[in-house]
């Protein structure tokens, strides 16, 4: 007999199993982990939670990157590219904002994907001010296969949170970006 199961029956406890033992330290640091959450959660600093996001965007960025690897579309292209697939015709001054573009880069975007067949700028029937641009057959096969790789690595990225992780984030980041939009300049 060990000195401790010697100790254990002086003092009349029964002895432990090791998954016993096991579960105890298991719970044990689940609490101090939970406490250490809660603590941690009233301490974040909106500066803190600044960094952990401009930090968690250049890393999305990065992976997003990988995806487009391939395809020969730059991120700008894509985001451009992926409205059009999305929304349909829209004119160039309008598609700018979308895929937060200025318009001097909208209509070098534009003049790139122009060159590789990828899309149409036409006069608009009802406006000749307006210039529209939409895919062609080769653009929309094109997006569609990036779209359909980038979304598939982007869901299966996204299960690294839970569901309710998910949702809560996505409210969360909604909330500051309203707040952030009607702060004024």
């Amino acid at each position: 007999m060990d000195m401790k199961t010697m100790q254990r029956a002086k003092s009349g406890k029964p002895e432990r199993s090791q998954s016993d033992k096991t579960k105890a330290a298991g719970a044990n640091k689940a609490a101090k982990a939970a406490k250490a959450d809660k603590a941690d959660s009233h301490k974040t600093s909106g500066t803190q939670l600044w960094l952990v996001l401009i930090k968690a965007y250049h890393s999305l960025l990065g992976f997003t990157e990988h995806t487009l690897r391939d395809s020969g579309l730059g991120e700008s292209e894509f985001r451009l590219l992926e409205a059009l697939l999305h929304k349909g015709a829209m004119p160039v001054n309008t598609i700018g904002p979308k895929v937060f573009l200025t318009p001097g880069s909208i209509s070098v975007a534009v003049d790139r994907l122009l060159k590789r067949g990828l899309v149409t700028r036409t006069n608009s029937s009802s406006d000749r001010r307006v210039r529209l641009v939409d895919l062609t057959g080769k653009g929309r096969d094109l997006i569609g296969r990036v779209f359909a790789a980038h979304a598939a690595q982007v869901d299966e990225l996204g299960q690294a949170l839970s569901a309710k992780e998910r949702r809560q984030i996505a409210r969360g980041l909604k909330t500051l970006g309203k707040a952030a939009a009607r702060h004024p300049d």
